[in-house]
């Protein structure tokens, strides 16, 4: 293998779950930007992106889950990358001041305490797969999301093009795709004209997230805004990428297909509606995403009911 351009031993102060905590930027199980070892099994997590730097390919890799964290990096946005793992593995996930005030929960927290939001720091790169998942199922959202990495992206670097890692579009060649194009990749007209606005404004969303922390509600404020500012986005795409960019513990997914129904199911016996769960987790401001995500992290959810085809990864409409 191809000598990396750097690397990283880091040794986090709880026992991270490293592949659990990657998880959380994987858009479907054949996402060209991330490859996670198989659940259970030693092995290296694949991921390529697009730093301030310049492009990079980061392998990853933990033995131990209580233990050291080994990475290699390849490519302009090295050295980057490497600095920013410790945030990307959930290291700025401050949990200071959480209380679990509702018995479900805390068996939630004591069943799971190392529980982390990972941060990319990287908006655009969150807003891109989000807003394709918009309106759509799962299956549909993945499949459009791959094939726009495909066909406009490029082989990460290093060995990042062996083991099929391909880098995101850069927001230059998103906001130049033409309209008929839009439509061969299965993405409709109000997702596509979102994505070449939100391209053209890459830059100044960066400037948001530059410099900003997990517990920055400052800079969590500004990128709601910039986001909800462009026409056909709204709290749940708002919510997606500052969970994702920038580990916001407060960041709640209104408008998702399953998490009030799930939330208000496992704390009152019976589905919410957004409105419902905005009151329920206010008390939990500014941690409210840590309830359905200990929750989540417990498995409990609401029994499905139907059809589970029809159901599973459906998408909101904002």
């Amino acid at each position: 293998m191809e000598q990396p351009d750097a690397t990283r031993v880091w040794r986090p102060d709880w026992p991270c779950a490293v592949r659990h905590v990657l998880a959380q930027q994987r858009r479907g199980g054949g996402d060209p930007t991330l490859r996670l070892a198989a659940l259970g099994e030693r092995g290296q997590h694949w991921r390529a992106s697009r730093t301030p730097e310049g492009p990079v390919t980061l392998a990853i890799e933990s033995r131990d889950p209580a233990g050291e964290v080994r990475a290699s990096a390849w490519g302009p946005g090295a050295d980057w990358a490497l600095d920013q793992l410790p945030d990307l593995l959930g290291a700025a996930d401050d949990w200071l001041g959480f209380e679990a005030r509702h018995p479900v929960v805390a068996e939630a927290w004591r069943r799971y305490p190392h529980v982390r939001l990972g941060r990319t720091a990287r908006p655009f790169e969150a807003l891109v797969p989000t807003i394709i998942e918009q309106k759509v199922t799962g299956k549909e959202a993945f499949a459009g999301f791959r094939a726009l990495v495909l066909k406009y992206g490029e082989p990460a670097p290093g060995p990042g093009a062996a083991v099929g890692l391909h880098l995101q579009p850069t927001a230059e060649v998103v906001a130049n795709i033409p309209s008929w194009a839009w439509l061969g990749l299965h993405i409709d007209p109000a997702r596509s004209r979102a994505l070449v606005t939100v391209a053209r404004h890459a830059e100044a969303l960066e400037r948001i997230v530059r410099g900003s922390t997990s517990s920055d509600l400052r800079s969590s404020s500004k990128l709601d805004r910039a986001v909800r500012s462009v026409p056909g986005l709204g709290v749940w795409t708002s919510a997606e990428i500052r969970a994702r960019a920038l580990g916001d513990p407060d960041a709640v997914s209104f408008g998702d297909y399953h998490v009030a129904k799930d939330v208000g199911w496992a704390l009152s016996g019976r589905e919410f509606d957004d409105r419902e769960l905005s009151d329920v987790l206010e008390p939990w401001r500014p941690h409210r995403g840590r309830v359905p995500l200990l929750l989540g992290e417990a498995g409990i959810r609401r029994p499905r009911r139907g059809h589970r085809a029809s159901l599973r990864g459906h998408f909101p409409h904002v």
